[in-house]
Parts: C-alpha cells; sequence; structure tokens
C-alpha cells in the first residue's frame, strides 16, 4: 500500500536515509539557496509524462524560489546517465534530479557496473507522482476478469504470450510477478521499447500485456485492448472502478512511482523547504487535472515517504531480479 510511515516509526528502523541520515554538511546555507538558477535533471528523452511533470512543475517551483528552474534532459543508458551526474553534484540543491523506480531500486540489480547506488547516494526530497499501470489484453482472449485469465492461464500452459519493453522492464516485472503468484507459467515476448510491445498485443502477436495506462487505455476505449486491472495497491482515483490485480492475488503490487532526488548529503533545513514548495506545486488544481490526463496521480508525502518507498522496492524488486537472472540488454 502507499500509506507511508509515520516518521518515528522510520527513524526506528533506520529508514530514513538521505535527508534524515546524512551527515556532510550543507555546501549552502538553506537561509540563502538558491543562489543562482536550478539544474532539473529529466534522465529521459523530452515528451514523455516524466518530462511533462518536470516541465509543469519548473514553471511553477521557479517563481516560488526566486531562481529560475532549468529542465535538462539528459537522457541515455536507462537513465543512468542524467540520475549519475545529480549523485555526483554538490548537495546544495542547485541540481535536482526527477527520477523513477527503475532508475534507482530497478536498474542497480539489472546492470553490472553501475555509476551509482540507488538508495546510499541521494537525498529523497519528495514523492511526485503515481504512474496508473494497466493489465490489458487482447480481445480475442477469453477473459474478462483476472480471476478468469488465471483459469485460461492454467489451462494453456506456456500458450499465453505477454509482452514487454525489454528484459527487467516494468512490463516484464510485472508479468514475472504474476506468474509467480498465479501459479501460471507464460511464454515472454521482449520487445526494443514499450510503443512495439503495445502494437503487436493490439494485433494479436502477444496476447498480455501490463503497460502504462498512457499507452493501452487509448486502445481500451477503441475496444482493441480489454482492461482486465490496474496494478498498484489500491484502486486509482483516476479509474476507481477498475479493481486491482491484488484483489483476486492479494498481495501482488507494482506501483510506478516518480520520485525528487537530490545528492546524497543535502542539508535537512534544504529538503524540507524543497519538498514543501514541490508539493504545494502538485497540489494546485491546474496541475492536478494536467497530470491525470495523461495517467499520472500526483502526490503529497513528506521526504521520509520516499525514502522508505525506494529501500522497500530495491528490496523487493531487486531481489526478484536477481533471483530469476535477468539482465539489461
Amino acid at each position: 500500500m502507499r500509506t507511508p510511515l509515520p516518521r518515528r516509526r522510520l527513524a526506528a528502523a533506520g529508514l530514513l536515509g538521505g535527508a534524515a541520515g546524512a551527515a556532510a554538511a550543507p555546501a549552502a546555507p538553506a537561509a540563502r539557496y538558491p543562489e543562482r538558477p536550478v539544474r532539473l535533471i529529466v534522465p529521459w528523452a523530452p515528451g514523455g509524462s516524466t518530462d511533462i511533470l518536470a516541465r509543469v512543475v519548473a514553471e511553477r517551483l521557479g517563481p516560488a524560489l526566486g531562481q529560475p528552474v532549468v529542465v535538462e534532459n539528459r537522457s541515455g543508458a536507462s537513465g543512468n546517465l542524467g540520475s549519475d551526474i545529480v549523485a555526483k553534484a554538490a548537495p546544495d540543491g542547485h541540481t535536482i534530479l526527477f527520477g523513477s523506480m527503475s532508475t534507482h531500486a530497478m536498474n542497480p540489480a539489472l546492470m553490472p557496473n553501475m555509476p551509482f547506488d540507488g538508495v546510499e547516494d541521494f537525498t529523497p526530497v519528495a514523492l511526485l507522482a503515481y504512474v496508473l499501470n494497466t493489465m490489458v489484453v487482447h480481445p480475442a482472449v477469453p477473459a474478462r476478469t483476472v480471476a478468469e485469465f488465471v483459469a485460461h492461464a492454467k489451462a494453456n500452459p506456456e500458450r499465453i504470450a505477454y509482452a514487454s519493453a525489454g528484459p527487467g522492464s516494468t512490463n516484464h516485472l510485472c508479468a514475472a510477478l504474476f506468474e509467480r503468484m498465479a501459479g501460471v507459467r507464460m511464454l515472454h515476448v521482449p520487445y526494443r521499447g514499450g510503443a512495439p510491445a503495445v502494437l503487436d498485443t493490439v494485433a494479436g502477436q502477444a496476447q498480455l500485456l501490463f503497460s502504462a495506462g498512457t499507452q493501452t487505455l487509448p486502445h481500451v476505449r477503441a475496444e482493441r485492448l480489454r482492461l482486465l486491472a490496474v496494478t498498484e495497491g489500491r484502486r486509482s482515483a483516476l479509474l476507481p472502478e477498475v479493481p486491482t490485480v491484488g484483489e483476486t492475488l492479494p498481495g501482488y503490487e507494482m506501483a510506478v512511482w516518480y520520485g525528487c532526488f537530490g545528492p546524497r548529503g543535502m542539508d535537512p533545513a534544504l529538503v524540507a523547504r524543497l519538498n514543501a514548495e514541490i508539493n504545494r506545486v502538485l497540489a494546485l488544481p491546474e496541475v492536478t487535472r494536467r497530470m491525470a490526463e495523461i495517467g499520472v496521480e500526483v502526490q503529497n508525502e513528506p521526504p521520509e515517504a520516499l525514502g522508505a518507498l525506494l529501500r522497500r522496492d530495491a528490496a523487493k524488486w531487486g531481489g526478484l531480479i536477481r533471483e530469476l537472472g535477468i539482465r539489461a540488454e
């Protein structure tokens, strides 16, 4: 579930990390921050939901801080290139990152010779949003619920193909976890990216896909795909009538999140100020509406919530990746 643990329990468990556990002295006092424009690094190409969110926030965050907030797209190496820039920056709040679950909780287990530690080398600043993630099937599949799909898959072992954007992608891990928890065996068909995976599922070359609603819902509305469930731990406010996978398979959850991070060792007072300003922007009605239009549900949480979520997901998905022997291509 997404409910954050109370601060005292997080501290007792050693999960505060970053902002609360940093021992390094701040490079610049929070009272004078910012002293120059702030770089907001997006480790993906322009046009995606992370980039849209960053630009919406930056436009409104700059006036509140009194300095421009400049979005820089530094894509490459599955998000590692841009993330590494922030990991190695001065912890003075002038270089921050809009990262994702994949860059921080999954890449370290998928890729050898990582340039940074996704948990220890960053200061959690704000949990930004969850991305609506869906379970869809081709209309030819004789299932309209998750339970019916499980029964169909059990009756047809290794005959149902599921598409993904590649080994270790969220699509792949969603399906791998589903196989394990449902006790079914399916065929993994990896593609070089999410778009061809969606198109081949629409065409019937694959029968099952777990993917962001931004990619699947237009096809669901056109009746080219059938929506069975969402993968979050609770029903989405964006699709409240759609059940979760976990309502059929208790404990199943894949919640795809975005978070704002700074380098390790940021001043807690500076983190608190950035968190408050970012949360204020995310709560603006026009921001909430704009992001809901692309299947992104904004959040409003303290830094500790992001730190706890990151550590939990790094253990969960890193463990699954290592157990299954998955390596990024």
